[in-house]
C-alpha cells in the first residue's frame, strides 16, 4: 500500500503533536527526543514526497481562487 503525500502530511502532523502533548505532560526526556527524532525523520521524508509527488491541475493564476475567480464569469 502506497501512502499519498497528504497522508504523510497528516503523519507527520500528528506525530509532533504528538511531541507537543508528551512535552506538557512531562513525559520522560527518551520518549520525548526519540519521537521528535522520528518526526523530524518523517518531516525531511514527507517534505520529498509533497515535491516530488505528480500531482497535476487544470487551474493557473488567472484562477486566483475557486470561490473567487479573476476575470473569468463561466
Amino acid at each position: 500500500m502506497k501512502l499519498s503525500a497528504m497522508a504523510w502530511v497528516a503523519i507527520s502532523t500528528l506525530i509532533l503533536l504528538t511531541v507537543v502533548v508528551f512535552v506538557s505532560m512531562d513525559m520522560p526526556f527518551g520518549w520525548v527526543f526519540y519521537l521528535t527524532t522520528l518526526g523530524q525523520a518523517i518531516l525531511v521524508y514527507t517534505v520529498y514526497r509533497v515535491l516530488t509527488d505528480d500531482y497535476s491541475t487544470e487551474k493557473t493564476f488567472e484562477d486566483f481562487y475557486e470561490d473567487h475567480p479573476i476575470g473569468r464569469n463561466d
